[in-house]
């Protein structure tokens, strides 16, 4: 099924992904498909849901800091104007811990991020 490209490219909207029942995707043809959603036809593996598990533990330890620390990420993520948001910033540091990288938006900022 074809979604109304012109209408959802107007409103600046380029669905993709998953979405209840439904599964978008951009076509060669650069159009907008929509179809029903396979279900999974085996369970996660081990690999799937030890990163599943790893995310989970991000959303929490994002819950669990304080107003203060929240805003500082969104703050140097938006100020440092990376097209990502303060949360991803987050979860790409306690994923990777790149220091360095960390350590250059601090200093583009001025916000401390990591102690």
């Amino acid at each position: 099924m074809h979604a109304n490209d012109r209408k959802l490219n107007f409103l600046g909207f380029r669905p993709t992904g998953d979405l209840a029942d439904l599964t978008a995707y951009t076509s060669a043809r650069n159009k907008t498909v929509w179809f029903l959603k396979a279900p999974p036809d085996k369970p996660p593996s081990d690999r799937q849901r030890h990163q599943r598990e790893r995310f989970r533990q991000v959303g929490e330890a994002w819950r669990g800091l304080g107003p203060t620390v929240r805003q500082n990420w969104l703050d140097a993520a938006r100020n440092a104007g990376l097209f990502l948001s303060g949360y991803t910033l987050f979860l790409v540091w306690l994923l990777c811990r790149d220091r360095p990288t960390i350590r250059t938006i601090e200093r583009q900022t001025g916000i401390t991020l990591v102690q």
